[in-house]
């Protein structure tokens, strides 16, 4: 896929992220579009998936262990081709298919439940020893907050891949440096982040979160590593494109009101246009 529609892609996700959480009257917004360009070279570039078959046996896993940035997932999903991208409108709605956290047996294409912080990588961690003990040739991919390395399960997990050399992990770790409290180096800092996951026995990679081709570049090294596993370290801006929710704790977990959405979209449908130019 050429960049030029991926940076598309990214920016109709990116409406669906706000559609979704403006219609909620709650929700995540900041870190679902930290996480935006992440999920959709995923979903878009990275992934053996099949959104007519989404549990085909041998499609790649993909755990969202910060489970609360749902809307990032599930905006991903939709333009994919999981759902109708109307049942955005529907987040968190009583009976409606998404709710506030992914939940496999019900959302088409999510591998595992998730919200619990900490809990994810160890989900994706059994996944991949399970695709190494049965032989089997799917890779599997998680993505965390830097505030949910806070959690010790996260390093137990990590040192578990590591010891067991499982190459065809790689964690994603989404570094926009704020959660719900404050700055992340404020609250309890969890750096030097790279070089903690390195003392793991991983193989350790840092990229800009927004840049589709340090991304690419990032993916390939981590399918070619052998021996070890892969922690991308992808520093990102928290509610990044929305001009007043960029690097703002404040759009941590706040939905917009009619006023702050109608601007959204209206700098959403900007960009898009400004794309369509190039």
């Amino acid at each position: 896929m050429e960049l030029l529609e991926l940076k598309m892609i990214a920016n109709e996700i990116r409406k669906g992220i706000i559609t979704a959480v403006y219609h909620a009257k709650s929700g995540h917004p900041g870190g679902a579009l930290s996480a935006t360009e992440i999920l959709t070279y995923l979903y878009f570039e990275e992934l053996n998936i099949d959104p007519k078959d989404p549990k085909k046996p041998d499609r790649d896993r993909f755990v969202l262990s910060k489970g609360h940035s749902a809307p990032g997932l599930y905006s991903t999903l939709a333009y994919r081709g999981y759902f109708k991208v109307e049942e955005l409108k529907l987040l968190r709605h009583v009976g409606a298919l998404l709710q506030g956290h992914p939940d496999m047996k019900s959302i088409p294409g999510v591998d595992m439940s998730s919200g619990s912080l900490g809990q994810g990588i160890s989900a994706a961690v059994g996944m991949a020893l399970s695709a190494k003990m049965n032989k089997e040739c799917y890779r599997v991919y998680t993505l965390l907050g830097d505030g949910e390395i806070q959690e010790g399960q996260v390093w137990e997990a990590a040192m578990f891949a590591g010891y067991r050399q499982l190459d065809n992990l790689t964690v994603i770790i989404d570094n926009n440096n704020l959660q719900i409290d404050g700055a992340v180096n404020e609250v309890c800092s969890p750096y030097p982040i790279d070089e903690k996951f390195k003392a793991f026995n991983f193989h350790v990679i840092n990229v800009n979160a927004h840049d589709f081709d340090e991304l690419a570049a990032a993916f390939k090294e981590a399918r070619e590593t052998k021996g070890k596993p892969t922690a991308i370290i992808a520093k990102s801006i928290k509610g990044k494109n929305i001009s007043f929710m960029e690097n703002q704790v404040g759009w941590h977990g706040n939905a917009p009101n009619e006023e702050q959405y109608a601007i959204a979209m209206s700098e959403l449908e900007k960009a898009g246009e400004t794309l369509c130019r190039i």
